[in-house]
Protein backbone atom coordinates (compact mmCIF):
# COMPACT_ATOMS: atom_id res chain seq x y z
CA UNK A 1 0.00 0.00 0.00
CA UNK A 2 2.76 2.44 0.90
CA UNK A 3 4.53 1.72 -2.40
CA UNK A 4 1.35 2.44 -4.35
CA UNK A 5 0.85 5.71 -2.47
CA UNK A 6 4.44 6.76 -3.13
CA UNK A 7 4.21 5.90 -6.83
CA UNK A 8 0.88 7.70 -7.18
CA UNK A 9 1.97 10.92 -5.51
CA UNK A 10 5.32 10.88 -7.31
CA UNK A 11 3.49 10.29 -10.59
CA UNK A 12 1.16 13.18 -9.85
CA UNK A 13 4.19 15.39 -9.17
CA UNK A 14 5.81 14.34 -12.44
CA UNK A 15 2.51 14.88 -14.24
CA UNK A 16 2.32 18.36 -12.72
CA UNK A 17 5.77 19.12 -14.13
CA UNK A 18 4.73 17.83 -17.55
CA UNK A 19 1.62 19.99 -17.38
CA UNK A 20 3.63 23.13 -16.58
CA UNK A 21 5.73 22.53 -19.69
CA UNK A 22 2.84 21.43 -21.90
CA UNK A 23 0.54 24.27 -20.84
CA UNK A 24 2.78 26.90 -22.44
CA UNK A 25 3.27 24.69 -25.49
CA UNK A 26 -0.48 24.15 -25.82
CA UNK A 27 -1.20 27.86 -25.47
CA UNK A 28 1.19 28.80 -28.27
CA UNK A 29 0.19 25.93 -30.55
CA UNK A 30 -3.51 25.93 -29.79
CA UNK A 31 -4.13 29.66 -29.91
CA UNK A 32 -1.51 30.81 -32.41
CA UNK A 33 -0.97 27.68 -34.52
CA UNK A 34 2.79 27.91 -33.93
CA UNK A 35 4.63 24.64 -33.31
CA UNK A 36 7.39 25.93 -31.02
CA UNK A 37 10.22 23.41 -30.79
CA UNK A 38 12.31 26.04 -28.97
CA UNK A 39 10.07 25.74 -25.92
CA UNK A 40 12.54 23.32 -24.30
CA UNK A 41 15.39 25.77 -24.94
CA UNK A 42 13.49 28.45 -23.00
CA UNK A 43 13.18 25.95 -20.14
CA UNK A 44 16.89 25.12 -20.19
CA UNK A 45 18.13 28.72 -20.09
CA UNK A 46 15.61 29.62 -17.39
CA UNK A 47 16.72 26.67 -15.29
CA UNK A 48 20.36 27.74 -15.48
CA UNK A 49 19.65 31.37 -14.57
CA UNK A 50 17.50 30.15 -11.67
CA UNK A 51 20.30 27.80 -10.58
CA UNK A 52 22.84 30.63 -10.50
CA UNK A 53 20.43 32.79 -8.51
CA UNK A 54 19.53 30.09 -5.99
CA UNK A 55 23.17 29.10 -5.56
CA UNK A 56 24.26 32.69 -4.96
CA UNK A 57 21.60 33.60 -2.39
CA UNK A 58 20.64 30.24 -0.92
CA UNK A 59 17.75 29.09 1.20
CA UNK A 60 14.06 29.79 0.66
CA UNK A 61 14.68 33.46 -0.31
CA UNK A 62 17.13 32.31 -2.96
CA UNK A 63 14.63 29.79 -4.33
CA UNK A 64 11.82 32.36 -4.46
CA UNK A 65 14.02 34.83 -6.28
CA UNK A 66 15.23 32.02 -8.55
CA UNK A 67 11.61 31.27 -9.48
CA UNK A 68 11.08 34.92 -10.38
CA UNK A 69 14.33 35.10 -12.37
CA UNK A 70 13.65 31.82 -14.18
CA UNK A 71 10.11 32.82 -15.10
CA UNK A 72 11.27 36.25 -16.28
CA UNK A 73 14.04 34.63 -18.33
CA UNK A 74 11.59 32.37 -20.14
CA UNK A 75 9.28 35.33 -20.75
CA UNK A 76 12.07 37.55 -22.11
CA UNK A 77 13.39 34.84 -24.44
CA UNK A 78 9.90 34.16 -25.78
CA UNK A 79 9.26 37.85 -26.45
CA UNK A 80 12.57 38.25 -28.30
CA UNK A 81 11.97 35.14 -30.41
CA UNK A 82 8.42 36.21 -31.25
CA UNK A 83 9.37 39.76 -32.17
CA UNK A 84 12.51 38.94 -34.14
CA UNK A 85 11.60 35.63 -35.79
CA UNK A 86 8.10 34.25 -35.36
CA UNK A 87 6.18 37.44 -36.14
CA UNK A 88 7.45 37.27 -39.74
CA UNK A 89 6.42 33.63 -40.07
CA UNK A 90 2.76 33.47 -39.04
CA UNK A 91 0.93 31.16 -41.40
CA UNK A 92 4.21 29.65 -42.68
CA UNK A 93 4.35 26.37 -40.77
CA UNK A 94 7.45 24.91 -42.43
CA UNK A 95 9.53 28.00 -41.79
CA UNK A 96 8.35 28.12 -38.16
CA UNK A 97 9.42 24.52 -37.63
CA UNK A 98 12.84 25.09 -39.20
CA UNK A 99 13.51 28.21 -37.12
CA UNK A 100 12.36 26.76 -33.80
CA UNK A 101 14.16 23.45 -34.38
CA UNK A 102 17.31 25.43 -35.12
CA UNK A 103 16.92 27.31 -31.85
CA UNK A 104 16.30 24.06 -29.98
CA UNK A 105 19.69 22.82 -31.20
CA UNK A 106 21.67 26.07 -30.95
CA UNK A 107 20.58 27.24 -27.49
CA UNK A 108 21.51 24.04 -25.56
CA UNK A 109 24.85 24.03 -27.40
CA UNK A 110 25.42 27.63 -26.27
CA UNK A 111 24.45 26.72 -22.70
CA UNK A 112 26.88 23.82 -22.81
CA UNK A 113 29.64 26.15 -24.02
CA UNK A 114 29.03 28.58 -21.16
CA UNK A 115 28.37 26.20 -18.25
CA UNK A 116 29.83 22.91 -19.48
CA UNK A 117 28.25 19.59 -20.38
CA UNK A 118 28.27 18.10 -16.87
CA UNK A 119 25.07 18.03 -14.85
CA UNK A 120 24.86 20.55 -12.01
CA UNK A 121 23.23 20.06 -8.62
CA UNK A 122 20.24 22.34 -8.15
CA UNK A 123 20.30 23.90 -4.65
CA UNK A 124 17.08 22.77 -2.97
CA UNK A 125 16.35 24.28 0.48
CA UNK A 126 16.12 21.89 3.43
CA UNK A 127 12.40 22.62 3.78
CA UNK A 128 11.79 21.09 0.33
CA UNK A 129 14.39 18.32 0.38
CA UNK A 130 12.76 16.21 3.05
CA UNK A 131 9.82 13.81 3.03
CA UNK A 132 6.40 13.71 4.66
CA UNK A 133 4.44 10.64 5.75
CA UNK A 134 1.27 9.85 3.79
CA UNK A 135 -0.55 6.56 4.54
CA UNK A 136 2.70 4.90 5.54
CA UNK A 137 4.72 6.21 2.58
CA UNK A 138 7.49 8.77 2.78
CA UNK A 139 6.76 11.21 -0.06
CA UNK A 140 9.21 13.99 -1.05
CA UNK A 141 7.82 17.40 -0.09
CA UNK A 142 8.64 18.95 -3.45
CA UNK A 143 6.05 16.72 -5.16
CA UNK A 144 3.30 18.59 -3.31
CA UNK A 145 4.88 21.90 -4.33
CA UNK A 146 4.69 20.93 -8.01
CA UNK A 147 1.08 19.78 -7.69
CA UNK A 148 0.08 23.04 -5.97
CA UNK A 149 1.81 25.22 -8.58
CA UNK A 150 0.25 23.21 -11.43
CA UNK A 151 -3.23 23.73 -9.97
CA UNK A 152 -2.61 27.48 -9.68
CA UNK A 153 -1.37 27.63 -13.28
CA UNK A 154 -4.39 25.64 -14.50
CA UNK A 155 -6.76 28.03 -12.76
CA UNK A 156 -4.84 31.08 -14.00
CA UNK A 157 -4.73 29.98 -17.63
CA UNK A 158 -8.42 29.11 -17.64
CA UNK A 159 -9.17 32.53 -16.18
CA UNK A 160 -6.97 34.26 -18.78
CA UNK A 161 -8.64 32.51 -21.70
CA UNK A 162 -12.24 32.92 -20.58
CA UNK A 163 -12.37 36.14 -18.58
CA UNK A 164 -9.72 38.53 -19.90
CA UNK A 165 -9.93 40.81 -22.91
CA UNK A 166 -6.66 39.58 -24.40
CA UNK A 167 -7.73 35.96 -24.10
CA UNK A 168 -10.87 36.69 -26.09
CA UNK A 169 -8.92 38.75 -28.65
CA UNK A 170 -6.45 35.93 -29.27
CA UNK A 171 -9.19 33.33 -29.64
CA UNK A 172 -11.05 35.58 -32.07
CA UNK A 173 -7.85 36.50 -33.92
CA UNK A 174 -7.04 32.86 -34.57
CA UNK A 175 -10.47 32.33 -36.11
CA UNK A 176 -10.49 35.46 -38.29
CA UNK A 177 -7.48 37.73 -37.90
CA UNK A 178 -8.53 40.09 -40.71
CA UNK A 179 -11.91 40.75 -39.11
CA UNK A 180 -10.44 41.44 -35.68
CA UNK A 181 -7.85 43.79 -37.20
CA UNK A 182 -10.62 45.59 -39.10
CA UNK A 183 -12.28 46.31 -35.76
CA UNK A 184 -9.20 48.31 -34.76
CA UNK A 185 -7.76 45.69 -32.41
CA UNK A 186 -4.00 45.03 -32.44
CA UNK A 187 -3.89 41.25 -32.76
CA UNK A 188 -0.09 41.11 -33.01
CA UNK A 189 0.26 42.58 -29.53
CA UNK A 190 -2.10 39.93 -28.17
CA UNK A 191 -0.10 37.21 -29.94
CA UNK A 192 3.11 38.52 -28.39
CA UNK A 193 1.44 38.38 -24.98
CA UNK A 194 0.46 34.74 -25.48
CA UNK A 195 3.96 33.82 -26.65
CA UNK A 196 5.38 35.60 -23.60
CA UNK A 197 2.99 33.73 -21.31
CA UNK A 198 4.06 30.43 -22.86
CA UNK A 199 7.72 31.31 -22.34
CA UNK A 200 7.05 32.33 -18.72
CA UNK A 201 5.42 28.96 -18.06
CA UNK A 202 8.42 27.22 -19.62
CA UNK A 203 10.71 29.23 -17.35
CA UNK A 204 8.69 28.34 -14.27
CA UNK A 205 8.72 24.69 -15.32
CA UNK A 206 12.51 24.87 -15.65
CA UNK A 207 12.86 26.01 -12.04
CA UNK A 208 10.49 23.34 -10.74
CA UNK A 209 12.20 20.74 -12.91
CA UNK A 210 15.46 21.58 -11.16
CA UNK A 211 13.73 21.07 -7.81
CA UNK A 212 12.09 17.80 -8.90
CA UNK A 213 15.23 16.16 -10.31
CA UNK A 214 17.68 17.93 -8.01
CA UNK A 215 19.96 18.63 -10.97
CA UNK A 216 20.09 20.31 -14.37
CA UNK A 217 21.90 19.75 -17.66
CA UNK A 218 22.10 21.52 -21.03
CA UNK A 219 19.76 19.05 -22.74
CA UNK A 220 17.25 18.63 -19.93
CA UNK A 221 14.73 20.91 -21.59
CA UNK A 222 14.90 19.00 -24.86
CA UNK A 223 14.19 15.65 -23.20
CA UNK A 224 11.30 17.08 -21.18
CA UNK A 225 9.87 18.72 -24.31
CA UNK A 226 9.37 15.27 -25.85
CA UNK A 227 6.99 14.33 -23.03
CA UNK A 228 5.30 17.73 -23.27
CA UNK A 229 4.50 17.05 -26.93
CA UNK A 230 3.15 13.63 -25.96
CA UNK A 231 0.92 15.28 -23.36
CA UNK A 232 -0.39 17.83 -25.87
CA UNK A 233 -1.09 15.15 -28.48
CA UNK A 234 -2.92 12.91 -26.01
CA UNK A 235 -4.85 15.75 -24.43
CA UNK A 236 -5.60 17.49 -27.68
CA UNK A 237 -6.21 21.21 -27.92
CA UNK A 238 -9.84 21.17 -26.83
CA UNK A 239 -9.14 22.77 -23.46
CA UNK A 240 -6.32 23.38 -21.00
CA UNK A 241 -8.10 21.01 -18.61
CA UNK A 242 -7.73 18.14 -21.07
CA UNK A 243 -4.00 18.89 -21.26
CA UNK A 244 -3.80 18.74 -17.45
CA UNK A 245 -5.59 15.37 -17.33
CA UNK A 246 -3.31 14.08 -20.08
CA UNK A 247 -0.22 15.18 -18.15
CA UNK A 248 -1.40 13.37 -15.03
CA UNK A 249 -2.07 10.21 -17.05
CA UNK A 250 1.41 10.29 -18.60
CA UNK A 251 3.09 10.91 -15.24
CA UNK A 252 1.22 8.08 -13.53
CA UNK A 253 1.73 5.58 -16.37
CA UNK A 254 5.44 6.36 -16.47
CA UNK A 255 5.89 5.92 -12.72
CA UNK A 256 3.84 2.73 -12.48
CA UNK A 257 5.58 1.17 -15.48
CA UNK A 258 9.04 2.10 -14.20
CA UNK A 259 8.32 0.20 -10.97
CA UNK A 260 6.05 -2.65 -12.02
CA UNK A 261 7.39 -3.24 -15.55
CA UNK A 262 11.11 -3.17 -14.88
CA UNK A 263 11.89 0.42 -15.85
CA UNK A 264 9.96 0.59 -19.12
CA UNK A 265 8.14 3.79 -18.22
CA UNK A 266 9.12 5.66 -21.37
CA UNK A 267 8.01 2.74 -23.55
CA UNK A 268 4.70 2.58 -21.69
CA UNK A 269 4.12 6.26 -22.48
CA UNK A 270 4.76 5.54 -26.16
CA UNK A 271 2.19 2.72 -26.06
CA UNK A 272 -0.28 5.06 -24.35
CA UNK A 273 0.27 7.66 -27.07
CA UNK A 274 -0.20 5.09 -29.82
CA UNK A 275 -3.38 3.74 -28.23
CA UNK A 276 -4.92 7.20 -27.89
CA UNK A 277 -3.98 8.26 -31.43
CA UNK A 278 -5.33 5.04 -32.96
CA UNK A 279 -8.55 5.18 -30.92
CA UNK A 280 -9.22 8.86 -31.57
CA UNK A 281 -11.70 9.28 -34.44
CA UNK A 282 -10.62 11.32 -37.42
CA UNK A 283 -12.77 14.29 -38.30
CA UNK A 284 -16.09 13.13 -39.69
CA UNK A 285 -15.25 9.41 -39.53
CA UNK A 286 -16.40 8.40 -36.06
CA UNK A 287 -14.57 6.01 -33.77
CA UNK A 288 -12.57 3.02 -35.05
CA UNK A 289 -15.17 0.68 -33.52
CA UNK A 290 -17.95 2.50 -35.33
CA UNK A 291 -16.04 2.32 -38.62
CA UNK A 292 -15.51 -1.43 -38.09
CA UNK A 293 -19.20 -1.97 -37.45
CA UNK A 294 -20.14 -0.03 -40.58
CA UNK A 295 -17.62 -1.99 -42.62
CA UNK A 296 -18.99 -5.32 -41.36
CA UNK A 297 -22.55 -4.15 -41.96
CA UNK A 298 -21.67 -3.12 -45.52
CA UNK A 299 -19.95 -6.45 -46.10
CA UNK A 300 -23.03 -8.40 -44.93
CA UNK A 301 -25.31 -6.24 -47.05
CA UNK A 302 -23.35 -6.86 -50.23
CA UNK A 303 -22.52 -10.49 -49.50
CA UNK A 304 -24.35 -13.21 -51.48
CA UNK A 305 -27.73 -13.82 -49.85
CA UNK A 306 -27.60 -10.50 -47.99
CA UNK A 307 -30.34 -7.93 -48.09
CA UNK A 308 -30.09 -5.30 -50.80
Amino acid sequence: MDTLVLLTLTGLGLGALYFLIASGLALIFGLMDVLNFAHGAFLTVACYTAWRTAETIGGIPGLLLAAVVGTATGLALAVVVELVLIRRLYGRIKEQILVTVGLSLAVPALVQTVWGADARTFPVPDALSGTVGVLGARVPVNRFLLIAVALLVLFGVRLFLSRTRYGLIVRAGVEDRAMVTALGIDVTRAFTLVFALGGALAGLAGVLGGIYFGSLSPHQGTSLLVFAFVVVIIGGLVSITSVALSALSVGLVQQYANYYAGGYGDLAVVFLLAAVVLARPAAGTGSPLGRLRRALSTHRTHAPGGTA
